[in-house]
């Protein structure tokens, strides 16, 4: 599934964290690259154990934490902390995908990349180029959204970043182990979500169906749930 999150944070929010991220310092982005990705990245990245990186992140995860539509369709159980790339210059991410299992930083411990996400910080018109290219089961998809909204995509799909040509493009970018592994099955779940949401403010409260509804939800989530 393939579907994108409007408003993850606001303009003003979006404003503050470029203001801290156009004053930091930028690294090559190949150092952080596996041996085949290193071939085919060209961008700036930010130092993940840099301080700013590392509040700006958090910030990002509060947000996420409290938006039911990022909660109902990733179904978190762990997430990577944010970083942050810049592209300028003809810089570009060629054809890749992403590593299936990752050291989380700073904890005994790893992540399982079921969803890959890109948070875009910075509007449209301010570079040409940088669309995200997914590859999915209908063709190749690009993105390329306002500051402030999140994609959020299969961390098995084969993507890339277009060469950007004038102008910066700024993101963050992580990734999520949810508790439900498997695409179909959470797929399922978000759509079963989703309708209840819809349909419980124009039922009664208490309405019977509405809460035989709830419960399929939960056995469902509690059968295919690995935590």
């Amino acid at each position: 599934m393939l579907m994108t999150i409007d408003g993850v944070l606001n303009k003003d929010e979006v404003r503050q964290i470029r203001k801290h991220l156009d004053q930091s310092d930028w690294q090559d982005g190949t150092k952080t690259a596996g041996s085949l990705a290193s071939g085919v990245k060209h961008n700036q990245q930010l130092d993940e154990n840099a301080s700013v990186a590392i509040e700006l992140g958090n910030h990002i995860l509060r947000r996420l934490g409290s938006h039911p539509l990022f909660i109902s369709a990733a179904l978190p159980e762990r997430i990577y902390p944010p970083k942050f790339n810049r592209y300028s210059g003809g810089g570009h991410y060629g054809a890749h995908v992403d590593g299936a299992v990752m050291p989380l930083p700073g904890v005994h411990g790893t992540l399982r990349s079921d969803l890959s996400a890109t948070l875009f910080l910075c509007e449209p018109d301010e570079y040409d180029g940088g669309e995200l290219t997914i590859e999915t089961a209908f063709g190749a998809q690009q993105v390329k959204l306002e500051a402030g909204d999140m994609v959020l995509y299969p961390s098995s799909s084969l993507h890339r970043v277009e060469p950007v040509t004038r102008g910066a493009r700024v993101c963050s970018f992580f990734w999520i182990q949810s508790m439900v592994r498997d695409e179909g099955k959470r797929t399922l779940l978000f759509d079963l979500d989703q309708s209840i949401q819809s349909l419980t403010p124009r039922q009664p409260k208490g309405d019977g169906d509405i809460l035989q509804l709830t419960g399929v939800y939960h056995n469902l989530l509690r059968r295919w749930a690995e935590v």
